[in-house]
């Protein structure tokens, strides 16, 4: 086999019929440590106490990746999709191409702050990229099914949540505004304070005053517990009709 499709093998995830390369592994692997490297990068003070550790480990992977996204464009022709005459141009604009090309704009935007880190995390979707194919191509099928079977009920939940964020946020305006305008002055004021709550998530330091304001508040405190619970129940049972379903196949 020519040294071209035996890259072409190990490099695209779409040119196996089952399992995922060697190559794809070690690709997803130093993806999740450079998400990590990414991610303590942000401390500043292992930036100031381990500086030189970030700035090799920021062009290593620069290298990598930049090789890797190299290879990819290199055994593109290979694929259908981008066989041709213009076929690299049409992969270099492909969605997963481009994710490649942003994730490696950090090392390039040294002097950008903050804002490269964001450009950072989207490798991980190149590990959704390469998961969705291979042996994880079934759950992805079992996880997509279940949400679609059950989108009525999970549409139903959330237009009841939707309803009491609005039910609470207008009576909490209406009786608390006066008193606490920083808080509750508005509707959409009042909004944040009940998804906290709703969520089950709470919000502390902003607590109705007046009896009716705390009585609304216990309402929708309790109404969230329930609506927690809704959907986990209904992707629950989601998930459980379709593995009994797969092992009926089976």
């Amino acid at each position: 086999m020519h040294i071209r499709a035996k890259l072409h093998l190990a490099v695209d995830p779409s040119a196996r019929a089952r399992g995922i390369s060697s190559f794809n592994l070690v690709a997803c692997g130093l993806i999740l440590i450079a998400v990590l490297v990414a991610v303590l990068e942000t401390e500043q003070t292992l930036v100031d106490q381990y500086p030189s550790f970030f700035m090799i480990a920021d062009g290593l992977f620069f290298i990598i990746f930049a090789i890797e996204y190299c290879l990819r464009l290199y055994v593109a022709p290979l694929n259908p999709r981008f066989s041709g005459r213009f076929g690299r141009i049409r992969y270099i604009f492909s969605f997963w191409a481009v994710i490649d090309l942003i994730a490696l704009l950090p090392f390039l935007l040294a002097g950008a702050g903050t804002s490269a880190y964001y450009l950072r995390l989207a490798r991980l979707f190149r590990v959704l990229g390469i998961a969705r194919l291979g042996r994880f191509t079934h759950a992805w099928r079992v996880l997509g099914g279940a949400f679609y079977s059950r989108r009525y009920e999970l549409l139903i939940s959330a237009l009841v949540a939707l309803l009491l964020l609005l039910v609470s946020s207008t009576f909490l305006y209406l009786i608390e505004a006066d008193g606490q305008p920083d808080a509750f002055g508005s509707v959409p004021r009042a909004l944040w304070w009940s998804v906290a709550t709703l969520t089950t998530v709470g919000y502390g330091d902003v607590t109705p005053h007046t009896p009716i304001g705390q009585f609304f508040a216990g309402i929708t405190a309790v109404a969230g517990i329930g609506l927690v619970a809704m959907p986990t129940g209904i992707l629950a049972a989601a998930f459980s009709d379709a593995f009994q379903k797969q092992r009926g196949d089976k």
